[in-house]
């Protein structure tokens, strides 16, 4: 086998080399723009749009289903990718291992659209927004189907609030029709350390344990933790409350209005406050187009584009220019688009140092095993 390799290689060489060199000159007239986004997470037009306004470039528009995916295949330093969409908190932690290109604002004349309470908030995760420019942002929430809430609780169930889902008297009832939370340590720990009164993005590792025995009181009553599954359930009917994503639940509402089954999916942001988070664009360091990488994020900061985007996928965006012209279903949800006053309570989710990390990853474990 090695022989075999050593004779087939030298004969190979001038072909890999020929191609390598050809290969450049025809990259350079159609110019490839290759774009990583989530499932499901723009609209068809806007693509076609793009490629119709930039004839020169050849778009392959790649989708992943989550962070740890697109972590992966940047973490290995060449993503093959030009334009990537991670959210904030693994943003900030990717920031650090130097995995992406600092931005040329003066390549992104549409960037004054952008609201700057919101570019504010990510701050936390992007100083002085060097490096990313947000797409969608949503919250973390409470999905709820009224009907079924109501004859487990009354009247006066409190849908608002995250007593709804930590207090054991109320969960308890819920339990009959079904309660889903996200599988997501880094999401889930930090509501109840919120709920006891702690940092929910707290360093030390004794607060994990506080959090731990506070969702292991309320263990029983979990049906499931998944982080997708729950909205086809919600509209089916076949699960009664959710701790889940914003747009998600604008989505699964509109599958059960097109499913005529009956069920009414609404929402709640608690009053007590919620995590915030947001998708971003950025362009890794190894990208190969970074022109149309910005032509394509300044593409994006259009609010006639981006507008549509938000109609279809059921999140806000953080283009402050662009809000007039989404949806009024969406664009007056205050539980979608957050009032100023609710603003005012959310909060961004930051990296952990290694020993909190491993503290909560251990909370996980035996909250999903329930022992």
């Amino acid at each position: 086998m090695h022989q075999l390799k050593r004779y087939i290689a030298p004969a190979l060489f001038p072909a890999v080399l020929c191609a390598t060199v050809l290969c450049g000159a025809v990259q350079a007239e159609e110019r490839t723009l290759r774009v990583y986004n989530w499932f499901d997470y723009i609209t068809p037009k806007a693509l076609e749009d793009f490629k119709t306004q930039n004839t020169q470039t050849k778009l392959v528009y790649d989708i992943f289903d989550t962070n740890e995916a697109l972590e992966a295949k940047l973490l290995t330093g060449n993503s093959g990718y030009d334009v990537v969409v991670p959210s904030n908190v693994f943003l900030a932690k990717q920031i650090e291992a130097g995995v992406f290109q600092p931005l040329d604002r003066s390549k992104l004349p549409n960037w004054n659209h952008l609201d700057p309470k919101l570019m504010k908030l990510i701050e936390t995760n992007d100083p002085g927004n060097k490096f990313a420019v947000p797409y969608m942002y949503g919250t973390i929430l409470i999905g709820f189907n009224p009907d079924k809430v109501k004859a487990a609780l009354g009247d006066n169930a409190p849908v608002d609030s995250w007593d709804l889902i930590f207090n054991e008297a109320n969960i308890s009832k819920l339990k009959q029709c079904g309660v889903a939370l996200l599988d997501s340590p880094s999401e889930i720990l930090p509501l109840a350390l919120q709920h006891l009164g702690l940092d929910p993005n707290s360093k030390k590792p004794a607060d994990y344990a506080k959090a731990e025995a506070l969702l292991m009181k309320i263990r029983p009553y979990v049906t499931y933790f998944h982080s997708s599954k729950y909205m086809a359930d919600i509209a089916n009917g076949d699960i009664c409350v959710a701790v889940g994503y914003s747009g998600s639940f604008s989505q699964a509402a509109n599958r059960a209005k097109e499913a005529k089954n009956g069920v009414i999916v609404d929402m709640r942001l608690p009053k007590e406050g919620a995590p915030i988070w947001f998708d971003m664009l950025a362009i890794p360091k190894g990208a190969k187009n970074t022109e149309d990488a910005y032509t394509f994020i300044n593409y994006l900061l259009q609010p006639q584009v981006i507008a549509p985007v938000s109609d279809f996928v059921g999140y806000p965006n953080p283009n402050k220019d662009a809000t007039e012209s989404v949806d009024p279903a969406i664009r007056n949800n205050p539980n979608l688009y957050p009032t100023d006053a609710a603003m005012g309570t959310l909060y961004t989710l930051q990296p952990l140092p290694r020993d909190a990390e491993r503290a909560r990853t251990r909370a996980w474990t035996k909250i999903k095993s329930g022992t």
